[in-house]
């Protein structure tokens, strides 16, 4: 066992967070003990775990000295990723933040998965984001968009989403084709409203900077010098899935999203989803990121609804055979 002991003052009380929340989750992640008295934190663990806090809380005070100001929420989510792995340097990960200006907000990671996302979608050009419900992965994805955008990396963004509630046959709903769709692509209206002033948002979309469409309406094109986004993508066919695929153009990067617990197409048709990933698995250019319910960034209810199900399935499901099937037996919710 090691123990170090840092004197409180100088700005770090800012690092505890509300009820010592943050402490708590340096505590519970690298496995050490953190007892805070009026003039002293002593910290108490095996010498790596120890060494592991005093870095970070290093870092903390240097970016305290350099001007930087945290919001509580900031903390806690930095201390999250750094702590999830001994590579991550707290202040490199701090100031790359700063770097991520997404629109009218920066994005900052939330997890250490959310961190390999964002990276996976600055070096490859086609991206995977699987797992649960809230981990963020259609947020993001729309965010690293814009970002791509505003930096003139790409001329436009394109958003697609498969409109399978309605079997992509919307004739019997009444309005126009628009108000037919909208229902269905509402999720990404948000993320872009989230981001941009409404203005830019109206204005983005009827000059056609940004696209928001059904994935049927992707057939036949060919997308150069664009973003271009499937979420909810556990809903496409194995046929949709390959037409939205090769649909990328010169210059353009594409980002799928999906959970595929959550498939809603007919009894025996395969989600083209869970085809990629045992398709395109050893393809260079194709990066995969899993999340799970550690990524899951809504309500603290969502982790442990998702945990349930997880629990739940892996009782009554027996063991996959494919890559794809085994992401298939670990449900969530939506």
């Amino acid at each position: 066992m090691s123990k170090s002991s840092i004197a409180v003052g100088h700005g770090i009380q800012s690092l505890f967070g509300t009820r010592d929340q943050n402490l708590r989750i340096l505590e519970r992640s690298l496995g050490i003990t953190a007892n805070l008295s009026p003039n002293t934190l002593e910290i108490e663990g095996s010498e790596a775990q120890v060494r592991r806090a005093d870095e970070i809380i290093a870092d903390y005070l240097a970016l305290l000295s350099d001007g930087h100001r945290f919001s509580n929420g900031d903390v806690r989510d930095f201390l999250r990723v750094a702590t999830a792995d001994p590579e991550i340097s707290f202040k490199g990960l701090v100031e790359s933040s700063r770097q991520r200006m997404c629109g009218r907000k920066p994005v900052t990671p939330r997890s250490l998965n959310q961190l390999r996302y964002l990276e996976a979608m600055e070096r490859s050009d086609m991206v995977f984001g699987v797992g649960p419900a809230g981990t963020g992965k259609t947020y993001l994805a729309v965010a690293f968009a814009i970002s791509a955008l505003l930096g003139k990396h790409v001329q436009r963004i394109v958003l697609a989403r498969p409109a399978v509630e309605a079997g992509e046959r919307l004739g019997f709903l009444p309005g126009t084709l628009q108000q037919k769709v909208d229902p269905y692509l509402r999720p990404l209206y948000d993320a872009l409203q989230d981001l941009l002033e409404a203005e830019r948002v109206e204005r983005s979309l009827a000059n056609g900077t940004i696209e928001v469409a059904p994935l049927a309406f992707m057939r036949g094109r060919s997308l150069n010098e664009s973003f271009i986004i499937l979420d909810e993508a556990q809903n496409a066919t194995a046929e949709q899935m390959k037409m939205f695929i090769t649909r990328l153009g010169f210059g353009s990067k594409a980002a799928i999203t999906g959970d595929i617990t959550q498939i809603d197409l007919p009894a025996g048709k395969r989600s083209g989803l869970i085809e990629a990933i045992d398709v395109l698995s050893d393809v260079q250019g194709v990066r995969f990121v899993d999340f799970n319910e550690h990524d899951v960034v809504r309500h603290g209810l969502v982790q442990r609804i998702v945990r349930a199900y997880d629990r739940y399935n892996a009782n009554q499901l027996k063991p996959p055979s494919s890559r794809g099937e085994r992401r298939q037996k670990q449900p969530a919710p939506d």
